[in-house]
């Protein structure tokens, strides 16, 4: 990119360090879903959509390509570019819910499922319901008419939509909901208007072209332009609204779009049916879709294999001599309970006649029915998670006439054993005809490419030979661009070249997706995946980790972590030492210093991935033996460095900021900020003595209070307390304020429950903090002396493990992971005390006056764990009105990253952070002290632990 360009595109936004040149930008957001890669010149964060406009005409002036990213979870390489990325999922994510939920106004940068989450209060959801509704936003739904396992032909983004706000490529933007769009589009773009309407006269006047058109679009169709917008409306405003959904961003951006919700409905049985082939399988699809059935999820032989692999398989699968067998997921859902029996009792009665191999029947039980989703979903996780090493996974759709179906998918394993194409699933929408398939290959030998050639060449016949569309719902890109052509026929492909030509007369948005003349450009620009770390090896780019990235809107997510070691190996592959190091000197603080560790990404992964694990290992080995030494030192006393932090909190709270921040300040700047903490007015003062006397009785339980709450004082604390028996000490009278020790210890009492705290407890730590910072040695030392202790106060066991803080109680369980009982010994049983809580004292507890409103922040740590249910019933114990934010994530405090990167907690919690603003709640808790911390900083609010409250409420 010359200098000229690039001082074009700084020109066009508001601030020119949006606009990223970095090889480290380039290559972390060079990334999509897809088996595509292409580097781009230039990164940029779009602000608006005034921005956009600018920036279109600056690519059209400039002769550069340009193309959007929101999501990036496109699998057929829409959303890659070697010219200009432009990245509109940061700031384009506001919804407005409209008419009560009937209607709703929503931004591209919105992932579906925060939309539903929106929604969802209402009673109504979006329409698309793609698989990848956690991680896919609605402008890449509206980009790829995105369908999934409900909507059809008949809920998706065509078909919902009200309006868009577009910004064409000349820069005009136009509101096709405003009552002037129709005459606006007439006056600033009259050759547009005039065009359109004049390609609709010919679509029409051609009997030819119309059958075609309905013929194709009676499907799930993705491939090509929506020509059906040419039949299905008169008005030009309203064909160019419908021409952009589904162009892949070749025509423009859709800078907000207002669609028409659907019921969400409340109740569903799900059911799974076994054949013993799959022609019998496709001969039950039509009784079964007569019956109401809401979705049909097919799997092929392979597919339940695969399945007998996964944790937790049905027995009807797991049980099943897979031979030739096929499966259907069939699910009923209503939105009142007897909507459902009715359509539940009708699926049942035709049970009987439909052939099965295997006896079935429909459950409305929750975890029946999430184990039955779990093999359907887990497939994909399976085969692409067990790929060989430096291969990659290319996933296809396709769509066929229903009743062609199990001939297909026939024909589809014939071209897999023709082509030794192993491990390649089918599965998908046997509702719609509508079916997924895998393959993994290396993608990069002349070999290998000859063999993904002839197949496809064969797959495209099978496919258009049986009157389908080489493409469902994942959209044309550039893995079937050269086959429009083939699929449509000359004329109507000469109208989907005039219409691009009409929107975009230089060809610069998105150039080679949607349609290529080029009949080997499917071929090209395939990525490779070589091999660079044991723990993320089996990622596929998915994108699904983002949303949940504690770090996404700062530096980079677990994808871009991923996705740029693999750059920098394959920039040393390649010689390109000049590279390999510019990725590196970014690499430290992009992805190691800002990296929180949490590992909430691995509850988004469809192959759980756990990024940070990687993370620990690359500071592991960057940990110098000073440092090493230095954290195992402080492994074996640690009781004095906790009170030495506390202390020092606590003298600093007294002193004036101007007396603390300036040399603070300096040590950083001298000692690294990774080394030294930011001190910020927030912090309180130090906490106290975890120590207690053994009790006279015989304990229920052993408690292991965490040492945060030594180091960090409760809410509101100005100086460490007296400690002991009676508590933490602290701010507030009658025991308010006192901490989480304290409280837990008072509702213990309260409840008849004992407990007793290990000896030398003060010099325990669950090692959390070794861990996170890969410091092994003392991570070691500190394992051995706490696993000692607990086991000498459980008596071996015999006795539970309570913890106070959720990451804490995390660390105790991955710490006792390491521990092998000897013979005769229990297994350490580690118990979070809000899992505790909710079985041994709220039954216990007595009626009490409740908080009018109540802010909650689950941790990643409780959300790991899968106790963020005890938690929101302890909270409800304490509250009438329960708000956990749409907002919601890890806080990113992450024991003291927040104190070393404040910048990470910032940008983690801004979006929460407002929203708990908005709720104006009477309290705020989490479980977590340093959790705690984050949100107190980021709203201004003292946030303490749930138990304390619940103390306070239940006190006589």
């Amino acid at each position: 990119m010359t200098t000229l360009q690039l001082a074009g595109l700084r020109e066009a936004v508001a601030d020119p360090a949006q606009v990223k040149t970095r090889p480290i930008d380039l290559h972390a957001n060079a990334h999509d879903a897809s088996h595509f890669l292409l580097i781009p010149q230039a990164v940029v964060v779009a602000g608006n959509a005034d921005e956009v406009g600018r920036l279109l005409r600056a690519s059209a002036a400039q002769g550069v390509p340009l193309t959007f990213r929101s999501g990036g979870t496109s699998l057929s390489g829409q959303a890659v570019s070697d010219g200009v990325l432009v990245d509109v999922r940061r700031n384009f994510r506001n919804i407005e819910v409209l008419d009560g939920g009937a209607r709703v106004r929503v931004q591209p940068g919105v992932t579906v499922r925060a939309l539903n989450a929106r929604l969802a209060p209402y009673g109504r959801k979006f329409g698309p319901d793609p698989a990848s509704e956690s991680a896919c936003t609605v402008g890449g739904v509206v980009a790829n008419n995105s369908s999934g396992m409900n909507c059809g032909t008949v809920d998706n983004a065509y078909r919902t939509l009200e309006s868009l706000t577009v910004v064409l490529p000349s820069g005009t933007v136009i509101d096709t909901g405003a009552p002037d769009a129709d005459h606006k589009l007439r006056t600033l773009e009259p050759d547009l208007y005039a065009g359109l309407a004049e390609l609709a006269r010919r679509v029409r006047g051609n009997s030819g072209s119309v059958g075609r058109i309905r013929q194709q679009f009676a499907m799930k169709n993705t491939m090509g332009y929506g020509l059906n917008s040419l039949l299905d409306y008169d008005s030009p405003v309203e064909m160019m609204a419908h021409l952009i959904v589904g162009s892949e961003g070749t025509l423009g951006f859709v800078a907000e779009g207002v669609f028409r919700t659907i019921p969400r409905p409340t109740h569903a049985a799900t059911g799974l049916l076994v054949f013993p082939d799959l022609q019998t399988a496709n001969e039950a699809l039509p009784a079964l879709v007569e019956s109401g059935a809401a979705t049909v999820e097919l799997m092929d032989a392979l597919s339940l294999k695969v399945g007998q692999t996964l944790k937790g398989t049905p027995a009807v699968v797991q049980d099943l001599a897979v031979r030739d067998h096929a499966a259907l997921l069939v699910e009923y859902s209503a939105e009142r309970p007897d909507e459902l029996a009715a359509l539940q009792q009708g699926g049942e009665r035709m049970l009987t006649g439909l052939g099965l191999a295997a006896p079935a029947q429909f459950t409305g039980d929750a975890s029946a029915r999430s184990q039955l989703w779990h093999l359907r979903k887990g497939l994909y996780a399976s085969v692409a998670g067990a790929r060989p090493q430096g291969t990659t996974a290319l996933l296809e759709d396709i769509v066929v006439p229903v009743p062609v179906l199990g001939r297909t998918c026939r024909e589809l394993i014939g071209l897999f054993d023709k082509y030794s194409y192993a491990n390649s699933v089918i599965f998908g929408h046997a509702k719609d005809g509508n079916v997924h398939f895998m393959l993994t290959d290396g993608f990069t030998t002349q070999q290998e490419l000859d063999r993904y050639s002839s197949f496809t060449e064969d797959m495209v016949d099978l496919v258009l030979g049986e009157g389908g569309s080489l493409k469902a719902e994942h959209g044309t890109g550039r893995v079937m661009a050269p086959y429009v052509r083939r699929q449509y026929g000359d004329e109507l492909y000469a109208v989907m070249r005039r219409i691009k030509q009409l929107f975009d007369p230089s060809g610069m948005l998105n150039p080679g997706v949607l349609m290529d003349d080029d009949p080997q450009a499917h071929l090209r620009h395939i990525k490779t995946a070589p091999p660079v770390a044991e723990e993320v090896d089996r990622c596929v780019s998915c994108g699904y980790c983002e949303p949940v990235c504690p770090s996404k809107d700062l530096t980079l997510t677990p994808r871009q972590r991923i996705v740029t070691l693999r750059a920098i190996e394959q920039a040393r592959l390649a010689g390109d030492t000049a590279l390999a190091r510019q990725l590196e000197k970014d690499y430290d603080y992009e992805s190691v210093q800002t990296c929180a560790v949490d590992g909430m990404c691995q509850t988004a992964c469809p192959v759980e991935i756990n990024t940070g694990l990687l993370v620990k290992r690359i500071r592991r080995s960057e940990a110098g033996p000073v440092e090493n030494g230095v954290w195992n030192a402080a492994a074996k006393h640690w009781g004095g460095v906790t009170r030495g932090a506390s202390l020092a909190l606590t003298v600093v709270n007294k002193l004036p900021a101007a007396a603390v921040v300036p040399p603070n300040k300096a040590a950083r700047a001298a000692l690294g900020t990774d080394t030294v903490p930011l001190y910020s007015s927030e912090l309180p003062g130090g906490g106290s003595a975890r120590k207690r006397p053994t009790p006279d009785g015989a304990p229920d339980a052993v408690y292991f209070p965490a040492c945060v709450g030594t180091m960090f004082g409760p809410a509101g604390s100005g100086s460490t307390g007296s400690g002991g028996a009676g508590g933490a000490g602290g701010a507030g009278g009658g025991g308010a304020g006192r901490g989480v020790q304290y409280s837990f210890e008072q509702l213990c009492e309260r409840a008849g429950v004992t407990l007793l705290v290990p000896e030398g407890i003060d010099g325990l730590c669950c090692g959390t903090p070794w861990s996170s910072k890969g410091m092994a040695a003392g991570q070691a030392t500190m394992r051995e002396k706490t696993l000692a202790a607990l086991r000498q106060a459980t008596r071996n066991g015999e006795l539970a493990i309570v913890c106070d803080a959720s990451s804490c109680t995390e660390g105790l369980l991955q710490a006792v992971e390491s521990d092998t009982p000897l013979p005769g010994q229990r297994e350490l049983r580690i118990v979070d005390a809000v899992d505790f809580a909710v079985e041994h004292i709220l039954p216990k507890l007595p009626e009490h006056e409740k908080l009018d409103s109540l802010a909650l922040h689950p941790t990643c740590s409780s959300t790991r764990m899968g106790i963020n249910s005890s938690l929101t019933a302890i909270a409800q114990a304490v509250a009438e009105k329960v708000e956990v934010p749409e907002n919601w994530g890890c806080c990113a405090f992450a024991g003291d990253r927040g104190m070393l990167h404040p910048e990470l907690t910032a940008s983690a919690t801004r979006k929460q952070g407002e929203e708990v603003a908005e709720m104006g709640a009477s309290a705020h808790v989490s479980c977590n002290r340093t959790c705690e911390l984050g949100m107190t900083r980021a709203t201004g609010k003292d946030y303490r632990h749930v138990l304390e409250l619940l103390e306070e409420m239940t006190r006589n």
